[in-house]
């Protein structure tokens, strides 16, 4: 079997066996890992049971990696804003298949991926977490990625979870990689050619979140 055929044969094996909530996400082949990722975006997460990365690029906004260290099953969130005292709307996951856009808050995308792992068989007691993000690529949002990273720190605390690494703060942005089945993560600081790239990104979605109500959403006030 050549590289192309072999790849193909991986990636239809892991959309084949990929979690319903997560057949929207883009997968692909990278040639560096050979491994098949999945590339979330900001207000997305994915969890895995499966030999699958996850993949994300980061500003402001933070990703925690959470996996149980025995069963080597876990996933990644990506979100913009720390959380919000509401309360989420109705989402009924066995009908939509997805969560609701609520995950774009911290406290529901950390609360949606444990929950996930939970249910696919994880232990509390085996999770373990990574973090990264939370950086200061631009002015418009000067605090926001502090205020990301003590709510991230905080609620780890909180749910009794081990942080066992992190790279969060400073200036620039990253690219990170997870691999759930055995808790390594790659993280790349990014030039600051794309900086203005991942700014008005970042920029964008905070004003769509501020400004756009979703139906069966929470709304920030």
């Amino acid at each position: 079997m050549n590289n192309s055929r072999h790849h193909h044969s991986k990636l239809s094996h892991c959309l084949k066996n990929c979690l319903p909530e997560f057949e929207h996400v883009n997968h692909y082949w990278d040639d560096n890992l050979k491994i098949v990722v999945a590339k979330i975006l900001p207000g997305e997460f994915y969890m895995t049971r499966d030999n699958v990365a996850i993949a994300t690029t980061l500003g402001s906004c933070i990703s925690a990696c959470i996996w149980d260290s025995k069963l080597g099953i876990g996933g990644m969130n990506h979100f913009m804003l720390p959380m919000t005292n509401k309360a989420e709307h109705e989402v009924d996951w066995a009908s939509r298949g997805v969560a609701s856009d609520a995950t774009r808050y911290g406290n529901f995308a950390m609360e949606h991926l444990i929950n996930l792992i939970l249910k696919y068989g994880g232990q509390r007691r085996y999770l373990k977490a990574k973090v990264f993000g939370g950086s200061k690529v631009f002015k418009q949002m000067s605090n926001i990625g502090d205020k990301n990273i003590e709510f991230v720190q905080d609620y780890l605390k909180m749910e009794n979870i081990t942080l066992v690494d992190a790279d969060i703060g400073s200036v620039y942005p990253r690219k990170v990689i997870f691999e759930p089945f055995s808790g390594r993560a790659f993280v790349k600081k990014l030039e600051s050619l794309h900086n203005d790239t991942i700014s008005r990104r970042e920029s964008d979605y905070s004003d769509q979140i501020v400004h756009k109500t979703v139906e069966g959403d929470v709304e920030l006030f």
